[in-house]
């Protein structure tokens, strides 16, 4: 059975809005301004799943990385060019700009649990996508990479009224950044 796998840059007061810099918010660009070790590549350690699994997006995020990756060489990109892919959108009507990619034609509730049946469902960015995992309790691990700089507003990856706890399986430096990997705990609330 797969496992639903969110990745999420992450500042160090836990916003997760505008990394890039794409959407224009006064902080926006937080997560670039530490170079490109720990935004580039395989960064947050998906390996074997980028040739097994699915990647669920919403749409700003697809379009985003679609525009970015499709156009390059390099293996990270060619492997999320090849990954099936599966956009949640109720404004696009068409997909194909971005190769292996499929609207999703069902609720995440029911989407996600079939999808998982033999493969991993990583998101990338997609916080509206996240809310709706995290409201149905199908998150399973959550790779962070938590970045030396305090944003002061903006989304947060967790809300308040979210309670329980995870593992904590591991930490890497990467660069100024740290990737850790959380899973669901055994003690969950």
């Amino acid at each position: 059975m797969g496992r639903v796998i969110v990745n999420q840059f992450v500042s160090l007061d836990g916003i997760v809005t505008d990394p890039d810099g794409s959407a224009g918010t006064a902080a926006g660009g937080w997560a670039f301004q530490h170079g490109p070790g720990p935004v580039s590549g395989d960064k947050f350690r998906l390996g074997s799943i980028l040739e097994t699994g699915v990647m669920l997006y919403g749409r700003t995020t697809w379009e985003l990385l679609g525009g970015l990756l499709s156009v390059r060489d390099d293996d990270f990109s060619v492997a999320m060019t090849k990954i099936a892919k599966i956009v949640v959108s109720s404004t696009l009507a068409d997909v194909s700009g971005w190769n292996n990619s499929q609207l999703a034609r069902q609720p995440i509730t029911e989407l996600v649990p079939s999808e998982t049946a033999d493969r991993d469902v990583v998101v990338v960015g997609s916080l509206s996508i996240v809310r709706a995992l995290q409201a149905a309790d199908l998150v399973d691990e959550y790779r962070l990479m938590t970045f030396p700089t305090i944003v002061g507003s903006g989304e947060h990856l967790f809300d308040t009224a979210q309670q329980g706890d995870l593992e904590l399986v591991s930490v890497d430096q990467v660069g100024p950044a740290v990737l850790t990997t959380y899973r669901r705990s055994e003690h969950r609330s």
